[in-house]
């Protein structure tokens, strides 16, 4: 191939790569036909390794898709200082040895490999680098170097509209989090006045999804539950004090009174939307019967509506195993007893069916969001939850504190941590990393917060520590979620890494502490 020839190759070349931008660009996807496009010229000689580096808002570089190379969460050295600092800042293309500045160098001849180094930047400031390697034989020609500034360019554009994508799909999720979090509040508004903690609220709705899931409801359903379920009481909001409050057994009158909370949260609950109808229907239909003797309209069968009739069993399972003024709890194996024989009568057959399916997640549940203070000296044995992820940040018998309890809170952050390495893993976008990262950051206050109520109960001395070590926590989970607004391609690689770093030291280092409580 002559020069003149080349050079047309190349030019196509270029215009391939920009047809590769879509709505949807899959970074490491656009690796790998880069690498097919460019050994189609014979005189550009690459080796079938690639990577993306991304300034990170501590000045350094994160890996954030590659070719030919392992996944950046194998790579201890996650985020480095940027090694070409003042090189091709003005956009341009330069060789250098790569032994020194990539992690996946060969040991056995460290000095054997050179890489293109492709600027990216965005309207003149600096985005990262792309690594190109390339056969250390090959010198390329002044065409050949020219093409490769180029293509920086191509590529500049590319990764900028891949972070653009990213970044709306973030902010999408924040104003749907925005206005979710304000039907939420609603709902804890009504769940305060008679529940201090709060947490029957947290325990109906995870029974709640956890039933769903055990019946096979799509995901969109699932999330849609989860957001709408706190809204099952919000008419008791307009139940006098008197009657809400009362620490015995209502009287006909009052029950009567008391049972208009579900006409109220209808009227409450007005609007067009999907989510604020779906939470309307499990307002004003979440006491209505199988058998069609429920309140407020005598509904029966499927005429109530599905998430209605599974917020109907995770709310009167909780209510039956949790204290209230007038009277106490039933325990666990009596309440699921009575549930199993009310179906068909009070409750859908296969809701109970599901329902005692998802009890070992139940039964956690129950432990994770408890109204009590942990006993240290408790012993659990809760059944085993068959687990769905991966195993990327394992729980091991060597990392338990002494207090199960407190164990069974960890094993649940682990597997909060190990639902975003999934997301990350299988490039399923900043999007659903920001929804999982807010879920773990609202799961460790609940956790932080239980954990301290217990150490100021048995006099710990080093609570105010742990306390530090707490918000300090819950601050950097919130500094990435904001990260994912200007940086959701290294924020989500680098909150994992945290993640599995920080667990871990922490559960060592401050939590093993905890012990000396045990037998107090």
């Amino acid at each position: 191939m002559d020069k003149d020839q080349e050079i047309l190759a190349i030019s196509r070349l270029v215009f391939e790569l920009t047809k590769l931008g879509g709505a949807d660009v899959d970074l490491d996807h656009m690796l790998a036909k880069l690498f097919d496009l460019l050994i189609s010229l014979p005189g550009i000689r690459v080796e079938a390794r690639s990577a993306i580096l991304l300034n990170n808002s501590r000045g350094g570089l994160t890996q954030v898709a590659q070719f030919g190379l392992p996944p950046v969460w194998e790579n201890s050295a996650l985020s480095r200082a940027d090694p070409y600092a003042g090189q091709g800042d003005v956009g341009q293309a330069f060789v250098t040895a790569a032994s020194r500045f990539h992690p996946y160098q060969s040991v056995a001849a460290p000095d054997a490999a050179a890489c293109f180094v492709l600027p990216l930047r965005n309207q003149g400031k600096p985005l990262g680098r792309v690594l190109l390697f390339i056969d250390p034989e090959w010198q390329a020609d002044a065409v050949e170097s020219e093409f490769m500034t180029d293509l920086a360019g191509a590529l500049s554009v590319l990764v900028s509209r891949c972070i653009i994508n990213e970044t709306l799909r973030v902010r999408e999720v924040e104003l749907e989090e925005a206005r979710t979090d304000a039907i939420r509040r609603l709902g804890a508004a009504s769940e305060y006045r008679d529940n201090e903690t709060g947490m029957h609220i947290m325990r109906m709705t995870h029974f709640s999804t956890s039933i769903a899931k055990a019946m096979g409801l799509p995901q969109e359903m699932r999330d849609l539950l989860a957001v709408c379920a706190p809204m099952h009481d919000v008419g008791k909001i307009g139940i006098p004090d008197a009657i809400l409050l009362k620490p015995g057994r209502l009287s006909t009158d009052e029950f009567t009174i008391m049972k208009t909370h579900t006409e109220i949260g209808s009227r409450l609950l007005t609007g067009t939307d999907t989510l604020i109808q779906t939470a309307k229907e499990i307002a004003a239909s979440h006491h209505e019967h199988w058998d069609g003797n429920g309140y407020p309209e005598g509904l029966k069968g499927e005429e109530i509506p599905l998430l209605a009739r599974i917020c109907a069993v995770a709310d009167v399972f909780d209510a039956l195993t949790s204290a209230r003024p007038y009277k106490n709890p039933w325990p666990v194996e009596e309440a699921a007893a009575w549930v199993r024989q009310q179906a068909g009568s009070h409750f859908d057959p296969q809701v109970v069916v599901a329902f005692d399916v998802a009890m070992p997640e139940i039964l956690r549940i129950r432990q994770l969001y408890r109204d009590e203070i942990i006993d240290p000296n408790q012993v659990l044995d809760l059944p085993v939850v068959p687990s769905t992820q991966s195993d990327w940040v394992r729980w091991e018998g060597s990392l338990s504190v002494g207090i199960d309890v407190i164990d069974e809170h960890h094993r649940y952050l682990f597997d909060l941590t190990n639902d975003l390495f999934e997301i990350v893993s299988q490039k399923r976008g900043a999007s659903e990393v920001a929804r999982v990262l807010k879920a773990l950051s609202q799961y460790a206050q609940v956790h932080f917060r239980a954990e301290e109520r217990m150490m100021a109960h048995y006099g710990y001395a080093a609570i105010a520590v742990q306390q530090h070590q707490h918000h300090a926590f819950e601050d950097r989970l919130q500094g990435f979620y904001e990260e994912l607004h200007n940086n959701p391609l290294t924020a989500q690689f680098e909150v994992l890494i945290y993640l599995r770093n920080w667990l871990v030291r922490h559960i060592v280092q401050e939590d093993a502490g905890l012990y000396e409580l045990v037998k107090v």
